[in-house]
């Protein structure tokens, strides 16, 4: 089993990365929000999940352990493969997902290429349970504090910075201060970062 991969980038598209390492060429299959967190690298260490086939051997990458644990949550739904978590994956960021899951929010699931309700509805039963939402955005104001610190992360790495150290800061600064507004969230994160 591979755990991680680290080496040069060779080829990015928003579906597919080349790594280089150790003389070898892995492609991995990303999601849309893997491919924005890799894109302005010339190095990177992507986590991997391996689907071994009769047929095919691929391998998915992903930016972080809480992609792939949402990914590998997704794939344990019957009816979502491995396409179709990617899919999911490049829609919707991994807090949105789980805020919607959490939420019981069809409709957001259901925005997605490809799901339909029945499918929304069963990863909203088959994992409400199992998603375990960080400590840090938590509480009543939940949906609220998630999407402030969506578009808080989303300003931060539009003015180019780290997807995963912004996110690090906005979390602590959510979590410190729940009632920021989204400007607050943003003046504060760039006087961390």
């Amino acid at each position: 089993m591979i755990e991680y991969i680290k080496g040069k980038i060779i080829e990015l598209t928003p579906a597919n990365v080349v790594v280089e390492c150790n003389g070898i060429g892995y492609l991995l299959q990303i999601s849309l929000n893997t491919y924005t967190a890799v894109s302005a690298l010339k190095e990177c260490k992507l986590f991997v999940y391996e689907v071994i086939r009769e047929d095919a051997y691929n391998l998915f990458g992903f930016s972080d352990k809480n992609e792939r644990a949402l990914f590998l949550q997704l794939i344990s739904v019957s009816g979502v493969g491995a396409n179709t978590a990617r899919v999911i994956l490049s829609s919707l960021s991994v807090s949105e997902i789980e805020s919607a899951i959490v939420s019981e929010n069809v409709h957001v699931l259901k925005a997605v290429k490809g799901i339909g309700e029945k499918t929304a509805q069963r990863i909203i039963v088959d994992l409400k349970n199992k998603i375990k939402l960080n400590d840090n955005l938590v509480g009543e104001n939940l949906v609220v504090n998630r999407q402030i610190a969506e578009e808080a992360l989303a300003a931060l790495v539009m003015l180019g910075f780290v997807q995963s150290a912004s996110q690090k800061v906005v979390a602590k600064i959510v979590k410190e201060t729940p009632q920021s507004t989204v400007e607050e969230v943003i003046k504060a994160a760039l006087k961390m970062l």
